[in-house]
């Protein structure tokens, strides 16, 4: 198990980030990595809501941890702290040993001159997931939720 830090500047409100942290229309624009396709199954966005979400790989090339081509991943929201952090436990739905077991996910905001500065800690990331992929795959989500959230 190893863990990760990604951070990124949003010229966006911690509140407004917050918000797009929380709402499962806006998780599936922001949270899926290039060459892959989300859908929400279940989201709750608040303290000890839960969360049932499956990203698929375009390319039928793609080797997911789930099935096939996909990844899916249920979980829990633990701490909401309103523009400021947000603290998810999720785990893999896969029959392999060595990606199962809960991660801690804690996306903390801190407001600076211009946005905020939006840091995600991946923790108990199982070490069959190579840690370059984890953290390539959240820049690709935090470039998203940049996106997003600068539009608005």
């Amino acid at each position: 198990m190893y863990s990760t830090r990604v951070s990124r500047h949003v010229k966006a409100r911690p509140s407004d980030v917050y918000r797009a942290l929380v709402d499962g229309d806006a998780i599936v624009k922001w949270r899926v990595p290039d060459g892959m396709t989300g859908e929400v199954h279940e989201f709750d966005g608040r303290e000890g809501g839960a969360f049932r979400i499956s990203l698929t790989y375009d390319a039928p090339t793609g080797a997911g941890k789930s099935s096939a081509r996909t990844d899916t991943y249920h979980g829990r929201f633990v701490e909401l702290v309103p523009g400021e952090r947000v603290v998810e436990v999720f785990e893999f739905e896969t029959g392999d040993p060595a990606l199962q077991g809960e991660v801690t996910m804690t996306t903390t905001l801190t407001e600076v001159d211009g946005g905020t500065e939006v840091l995600v800690v991946h923790e108990g990331m199982p070490d069959t997931v190579p840690a370059a992929d984890n953290e390539t795959g959240t820049r690709m989500a935090l470039d998203s939720l940049a996106e997003l959230v600068e539009r608005d």
